[in-house]
């Protein structure tokens, strides 16, 4: 099958050596470095649509996926995503990078810019989960619950996942009638194949993580944050904080989205993102 973007960049993909496993990554075009980070439970190809303008837009374009995610390795103890990521750089020989993320993305973007400052030349952070900032959303606490005890069940790779949509596709405010059905399945399809394929890993260890709720403060690179208003309370609280705590950083509410505001408000987000990023240049 030919890859989407093959007929017009000279696209490179491979593996990188991690501890223990190995990231699968892609990148094309040439200037300053973005990386793109997914949602949990999801995959690189989320970034479809950013990844192409990106490249056209004189940038160097990097996307993978995590451990534990699409077709990296799956966790097999604790791990430090932070630290995947900087693996990912040194191979690849970028000195520092823009750090794009959603969701579980935007966090291992913080965790990173506090762990690893010397990477991390500005963060666009959408979605934004931050680590050591604790779920408190009944709507999010209830399909987590449900989650749980989904696992084992006969059906319960169908009904986890399913869970996972209304929770971080359909959001509080719709029912997942209200919501574009393409966008429902094409989450659908990288969730369900993230599950089946790194079953092995659920509980085989955790994710290391900085605690950036706490420290928020110390970022000092330019920043943008993305969340939208049909999101849970989590994420805006989450957004809201990060506004309030990261010197200079500018929230974009994103009118007509839950979650995934990449794929939902593609025009606003991606006209957002390219004047973020022409800024950088200034």
């Amino acid at each position: 099958m030919t890859h989407p973007f093959a007929a017009w960049t000279e696209l490179d993909n491979g593996t990188v050596p991690i501890e223990d496993g190995e990231l699968f990554y892609e990148t094309a075009g040439e200037g300053p470095a973005v990386v793109l980070l997914h949602g949990g439970m999801l995959d690189q190809r989320m970034w479809d649509e950013q990844f192409c303008w990106l490249v056209g837009s004189g940038h160097r374009v990097i996307r993978y996926d995590s451990r534990g995610h699409g077709l990296s390795s799956t966790a097999t103890g604790d791990w430090a995503n932070h630290d995947d990521l900087c693996a990912l750089l040194d191979a690849l020989e970028v000195p520092s990078a823009v750090l794009v993320g959603l969701s579980h993305g935007s966090r291992v973007a913080l965790d990173t810019a506090l762990a690893h400052p010397e990477r991390v030349s500005a963060l666009a952070l959408a979605s934004p989960g931050i680590s050591g900032r604790a779920f408190t959303d009944p709507f999010v606490l209830g399909h987590i619950k449900e989650q749980v005890a989904a696992i084992g069940a006969p059906d319960g790779l169908e009904r986890y996942v399913e869970h996972f949509l209304r929770m971080w596709v359909d959001g509080p405010h719709r029912r997942p009638s209200d919501v574009h059905p393409g966008l429902r399945e094409r989450i659908r399809a990288s969730a369900t194949a993230t599950a089946e394929a790194h079953a092995d890993g659920m509980g085989a260890g955790m994710p290391l993580e900085v605690g950036a709720a706490g420290r928020l403060s110390e970022i000092r690179v330019p920043t943008v944050v993305f969340d939208g208003d049909l999101d849970s309370t989590d994420i805006s609280a989450n957004a809201h904080a990060l506004t309030l705590a990261v010197p200079g950083a500018r929230r974009v509410r994103v009118p007509g989205a839950a979650h995934m505001v990449n794929l939902e408000n593609t025009a606003l987000f991606d006209h957002e993102l390219r004047a973020f990023l022409s800024s950088l240049a200034r």
